[in-house]
């Protein structure tokens, strides 16, 4: 809850993330998404315990759990100053670190192109960057940082259909050793997911394979992607199948 005079928001919230594993996080607006991610940064008052590798994340320091936990927020934040301060904050990295990252994310020409390369300036709250641009700065920051925790905050809900590309193929093929959370309200973002949890009220629904709970004809999942149209629902299942089909033969 976010204050002491308040309910709760999350309740009896319980799941499990294997290492490596891609989880959508999906339901209704006001279902708990955002809240669960705030539980994992710790920004309100917890009840209960938050596990990462065996221990107790609210036993420890909250700048060490934040910083091992990478975000690309729905409203990316840049700050004034030179993009390298934007891409390494603390001047831990090298130059060819920074670059790399860029180039991974479709950027570096783009950056090399200005005047001043990693040096240039970025305006207060990165105005002179679409809102693209500046999710694929975060997405540069997270790969730099190199955390084994990734969080996604509806992270395509505001971009372009070329930069979401880029966003989803980096998560698949860039962080494939992290595990990664992802809420998102376009579903097609997460059916190809490990799990997908499904939230409603602060409680969780449902947890599981997104093709083993749409086999269930009342499920939430299995409502949320009726609730698309017959044509785009046809085309969430086949990625879900397909993905669930490919792990099987692998397992």
């Amino acid at each position: 809850r976010y204050n002491p005079s308040d309910p709760y928001v999350l309740k009896n919230l319980n799941f499990v993330v294997q290492p490596k594993e891609k989880i959508g996080i999906v339901g209704r607006t006001g279902a708990g998404k955002s809240s669960t991610i705030s539980a994992l940064f710790q920004l309100y008052p917890l009840e209960g315990s938050i596990i990462i590798d065996g221990i107790d994340t609210t036993k420890l320091p909250l700048d060490q759990v934040r910083s091992k936990i990478s975000i690309i927020p729905q409203e990316p934040i840049l700050f004034s100053g030179p993009m390298r301060k934007n891409l390494d904050p603390f001047n831990e990295y090298s130059d060819d670190v920074l670059w790399n990252a860029l180039e991974q994310v479709d950027l570096k020409d783009t950056i090399s192109e200005m005047s001043a390369g990693l040096n240039s300036n970025v305006s207060e709250g990165g105005t002179n960057f679409s809102v693209g641009q500046r999710q694929l700065v975060c997405l540069a920051r997270a790969l730099i940082r190199n955390n084994k925790i990734l969080v996604l905050d509806e992270a395509t809900a505001n971009v372009d259909p070329h930069t979401d590309s880029l966003i989803q193929s980096a998560i698949r093929e860039k962080f494939a050793d992290c595990s990664v959370l992802t809420i998102a309200h376009r579903l097609h973002t997460v059916m190809d997911s490990d799990k997908i949890l499904v939230m409603s009220s602060g409680r969780v629904e449902e947890y599981d394979h997104p093709y083993v709970l749409l086999q269930k004809e009342n499920g939430v999942l299995r409502d949320l992607v009726n609730a698309t149209g017959q044509t785009t629902a046809k085309n969430l299942e086949k990625v879900a199948r397909e993905n669930f089909e490919s792990k099987s033969k692998d397992a």
